[in-house]
């Protein structure tokens, strides 16, 4: 990983979708946070690894409003199509991306869906990355129509 990349908001937005994956098994907010943020940084056992804000940001913002994410993804999929039927990793990023989206004003929408569809293709597939861009793009969309 290039030293530019590294704690870049990209960057720390992967680490948010690898620590909300986390939570998925049973890691706490905190523990999915630290582990994610300092799985490839070299520190002493001792030290407590500072975690930035913006990841705790997401990860926490989507942890509080994860009840209101599910049901807006759920109101949005196809017939036939339940939260539960989707994988982890796009039940992961559809939260994510809809939080950013939807909660957090300091990222453009359109910067939140290319981000989110980015980080699909590496942890998913092309056919992932569609169908997160599919859903998602309708919440930016709406955004745009209300504004």
């Amino acid at each position: 990983m290039s030293k530019s990349f590294k704690d870049s908001r990209r960057d720390l937005r992967e680490r948010a979708f690898q620590a909300l994956f986390s939570q998925e098994f049973g890691l706490g907010f905190l523990e999915a946070a630290q582990a994610s943020y300092g799985h490839d940084k070299e520190v002493d056992e001792d030290e407590l690894l500072e975690v930035p804000v913006f990841l705790l940001t997401l990860v926490k913002g989507v942890q509080d409003h994860q009840e209101e994410l599910d049901r807006l993804i759920s109101e949005n999929l196809k017939s036939g199509w339940t939260l539960e039927r989707l994988t982890v990793t796009d039940k992961t990023l559809l939260r994510l991306g809809l939080y950013e989206i939807k909660f957090f004003d300091e990222t453009p929408d359109r910067v939140a869906l290319n981000e989110i569809i980015e980080i699909a293709k590496k942890y998913s597939d092309e056919t992932s990355a569609k169908f997160v861009n599919g859903l998602l793009s309708q919440f930016v969309t709406t955004e745009l129509d209300n504004n």
